[in-house]
Protein backbone atom coordinates (compact mmCIF):
# COMPACT_ATOMS: atom_id res chain seq x y z
CA UNK A 1 0.00 0.00 0.00
CA UNK A 2 2.89 2.60 0.71
CA UNK A 3 4.96 1.48 -2.21
CA UNK A 4 1.43 2.35 -4.44
CA UNK A 5 1.15 5.74 -2.71
CA UNK A 6 4.89 6.28 -2.79
CA UNK A 7 4.77 5.53 -6.58
CA UNK A 8 1.60 7.54 -7.30
CA UNK A 9 3.41 10.52 -5.58
CA UNK A 10 6.50 9.78 -7.54
CA UNK A 11 3.77 10.04 -11.11
CA UNK A 12 2.34 13.33 -9.77
CA UNK A 13 5.59 14.99 -8.86
CA UNK A 14 7.45 14.27 -12.50
CA UNK A 15 4.23 15.31 -14.34
CA UNK A 16 3.68 18.86 -12.01
CA UNK A 17 7.14 19.47 -11.80
CA UNK A 18 7.66 19.10 -15.74
CA UNK A 19 4.85 21.95 -16.17
CA UNK A 20 8.22 24.53 -16.37
CA UNK A 21 9.69 27.05 -18.61
CA UNK A 22 12.22 29.72 -18.75
CA UNK A 23 9.56 32.69 -17.12
CA UNK A 24 8.43 29.90 -14.84
CA UNK A 25 11.57 29.27 -13.66
CA UNK A 26 12.37 32.82 -12.44
CA UNK A 27 8.87 33.50 -11.12
CA UNK A 28 8.94 30.16 -8.92
CA UNK A 29 12.28 30.83 -7.25
CA UNK A 30 11.14 33.81 -6.19
CA UNK A 31 7.44 32.89 -5.26
CA UNK A 32 9.52 30.47 -2.70
CA UNK A 33 11.37 33.08 -0.98
CA UNK A 34 10.20 34.57 2.09
CA UNK A 35 10.86 37.70 1.64
CA UNK A 36 9.04 38.54 -1.34
CA UNK A 37 6.24 38.09 0.93
CA UNK A 38 7.16 41.07 2.88
CA UNK A 39 4.09 43.00 1.84
CA UNK A 40 1.72 40.31 2.84
CA UNK A 41 3.28 40.32 6.83
CA UNK A 42 2.95 43.95 6.59
CA UNK A 43 -1.26 43.69 5.73
CA UNK A 44 -1.22 40.93 8.31
CA UNK A 45 0.47 43.52 11.05
CA UNK A 46 -1.66 46.07 9.77
CA UNK A 47 -5.01 44.27 10.26
CA UNK A 48 -3.81 42.76 13.72
CA UNK A 49 -3.09 46.42 15.23
CA UNK A 50 -6.24 48.46 13.61
CA UNK A 51 -8.82 46.07 14.14
CA UNK A 52 -7.99 43.86 17.48
CA UNK A 53 -6.80 45.68 20.86
CA UNK A 54 -3.19 46.34 21.02
CA UNK A 55 -2.84 43.62 23.92
CA UNK A 56 -4.52 41.27 21.54
CA UNK A 57 -2.25 41.98 18.94
CA UNK A 58 0.74 41.28 21.06
CA UNK A 59 -0.42 37.89 21.67
CA UNK A 60 -1.64 36.97 18.57
CA UNK A 61 2.76 38.26 17.66
CA UNK A 62 3.82 35.66 20.19
CA UNK A 63 1.72 33.15 19.25
CA UNK A 64 2.74 33.50 15.50
CA UNK A 65 6.26 33.34 16.88
CA UNK A 66 5.37 29.71 18.53
CA UNK A 67 3.38 28.56 15.59
CA UNK A 68 6.41 29.34 13.70
CA UNK A 69 9.00 27.09 16.04
CA UNK A 70 6.59 24.37 15.69
CA UNK A 71 5.59 24.39 11.95
CA UNK A 72 9.52 25.00 11.28
CA UNK A 73 12.43 23.65 13.75
CA UNK A 74 9.91 20.90 15.49
CA UNK A 75 8.79 19.93 11.89
CA UNK A 76 12.80 19.25 10.89
CA UNK A 77 14.01 17.81 14.00
CA UNK A 78 11.47 15.42 14.73
CA UNK A 79 9.93 14.70 11.08
CA UNK A 80 12.35 14.79 8.38
CA UNK A 81 15.14 13.71 10.53
CA UNK A 82 13.32 10.85 11.64
CA UNK A 83 11.47 9.96 8.37
CA UNK A 84 14.78 10.90 6.21
CA UNK A 85 12.75 10.59 3.03
CA UNK A 86 14.88 12.31 0.13
CA UNK A 87 13.87 15.05 -1.94
CA UNK A 88 13.50 14.34 -5.65
CA UNK A 89 16.74 15.76 -6.41
CA UNK A 90 18.30 14.12 -3.98
CA UNK A 91 16.33 10.50 -4.94
CA UNK A 92 19.13 8.81 -7.47
CA UNK A 93 16.30 6.75 -8.94
CA UNK A 94 14.57 10.24 -10.29
CA UNK A 95 18.55 11.31 -11.63
CA UNK A 96 17.89 12.94 -15.24
CA UNK A 97 13.87 13.35 -14.52
CA UNK A 98 13.61 16.59 -12.46
CA UNK A 99 13.78 19.81 -13.22
CA UNK A 100 16.06 21.90 -11.68
CA UNK A 101 16.53 25.88 -11.33
CA UNK A 102 19.71 27.44 -10.83
CA UNK A 103 20.44 29.66 -7.88
CA UNK A 104 22.17 33.37 -7.70
CA UNK A 105 25.47 31.75 -8.13
CA UNK A 106 24.14 29.64 -10.83
CA UNK A 107 24.62 26.18 -9.12
CA UNK A 108 21.12 23.68 -9.28
CA UNK A 109 18.95 24.40 -6.10
CA UNK A 110 18.65 20.94 -4.37
CA UNK A 111 17.34 21.82 -0.76
CA UNK A 112 18.47 19.90 2.26
CA UNK A 113 18.69 15.96 2.06
CA UNK A 114 15.32 15.49 3.44
CA UNK A 115 12.25 16.67 2.46
CA UNK A 116 9.21 15.27 4.20
CA UNK A 117 7.40 17.28 4.78
CA UNK A 118 8.00 21.00 3.85
CA UNK A 119 8.27 23.35 5.86
CA UNK A 120 7.33 26.65 3.59
CA UNK A 121 3.90 24.48 3.15
CA UNK A 122 3.27 24.38 6.86
CA UNK A 123 4.77 27.34 8.19
CA UNK A 124 2.87 29.14 5.37
CA UNK A 125 -0.75 27.46 5.83
CA UNK A 126 0.10 27.36 9.43
CA UNK A 127 0.00 31.38 9.49
CA UNK A 128 -2.44 31.67 7.20
CA UNK A 129 -4.97 29.66 9.48
CA UNK A 130 -4.40 31.65 12.78
CA UNK A 131 -5.00 34.91 10.99
CA UNK A 132 -7.84 33.81 9.40
CA UNK A 133 -9.40 32.92 12.49
CA UNK A 134 -8.51 35.20 14.50
CA UNK A 135 -9.57 38.06 11.75
CA UNK A 136 -12.90 36.35 11.05
CA UNK A 137 -15.13 37.59 9.56
CA UNK A 138 -12.75 38.51 6.59
CA UNK A 139 -13.71 39.56 2.83
CA UNK A 140 -13.97 36.64 0.48
CA UNK A 141 -11.12 38.19 -1.58
CA UNK A 142 -9.11 38.46 1.07
CA UNK A 143 -10.13 34.39 2.19
CA UNK A 144 -9.29 33.30 -1.34
CA UNK A 145 -5.95 35.60 -1.50
CA UNK A 146 -5.00 33.59 1.16
CA UNK A 147 -5.75 30.40 0.17
CA UNK A 148 -4.11 31.30 -3.25
CA UNK A 149 -1.04 32.30 -1.74
CA UNK A 150 -0.34 29.11 0.36
CA UNK A 151 -1.05 26.94 -2.70
CA UNK A 152 1.92 28.88 -4.89
CA UNK A 153 3.95 28.86 -2.33
CA UNK A 154 3.20 24.92 -2.26
CA UNK A 155 3.30 24.84 -5.47
CA UNK A 156 6.32 26.27 -6.17
CA UNK A 157 8.61 24.10 -4.25
CA UNK A 158 7.15 21.24 -6.56
CA UNK A 159 8.24 22.91 -9.29
CA UNK A 160 11.88 23.63 -8.08
CA UNK A 161 11.90 20.10 -7.28
CA UNK A 162 12.47 20.34 -3.85
CA UNK A 163 9.70 18.32 -2.64
CA UNK A 164 7.15 15.89 -3.53
CA UNK A 165 3.34 16.71 -3.70
CA UNK A 166 2.51 14.28 -0.68
CA UNK A 167 5.63 16.43 1.30
CA UNK A 168 3.37 19.51 0.42
CA UNK A 169 0.02 17.96 0.91
CA UNK A 170 1.19 16.84 4.77
CA UNK A 171 2.80 20.10 5.33
CA UNK A 172 -0.65 21.95 4.21
CA UNK A 173 -2.32 19.44 7.17
CA UNK A 174 0.26 19.92 9.53
CA UNK A 175 0.62 23.60 9.37
CA UNK A 176 -2.99 24.16 9.65
CA UNK A 177 -3.51 21.49 13.02
CA UNK A 178 -0.80 24.19 14.25
CA UNK A 179 -2.60 26.88 13.62
CA UNK A 180 -5.62 26.10 14.66
CA UNK A 181 -3.85 24.90 17.99
CA UNK A 182 -2.55 28.61 18.67
CA UNK A 183 -6.06 29.83 17.98
CA UNK A 184 -6.87 27.58 20.74
CA UNK A 185 -3.76 29.10 22.84
CA UNK A 186 -5.01 33.02 21.23
CA UNK A 187 -8.44 32.47 22.65
CA UNK A 188 -7.45 31.16 26.29
CA UNK A 189 -5.07 34.19 26.54
CA UNK A 190 -7.10 36.97 25.03
CA UNK A 191 -9.93 35.85 27.27
CA UNK A 192 -7.74 36.09 30.56
CA UNK A 193 -6.73 40.09 29.47
CA UNK A 194 -10.37 40.37 29.21
CA UNK A 195 -11.24 39.50 32.54
CA UNK A 196 -8.61 41.73 33.86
Amino acid sequence: MMDTLIHWDELLFLWLNGLHSAQGDVIMWYVSKMWLWTPVYAWMLYSLFSQKPRVHAFIALICIAFLLFLTDFLAVKLVKETVMRLRPTHNTQLDGLVHMVRDELGNYYRGGRYGFFSNHASNFSGVATFFFLIMRPMKRSQIAFLALWVMLIGYSRIYLGVHYPFDVLAGFIYGSIAGLSMHWVFLKFTKKTVAL
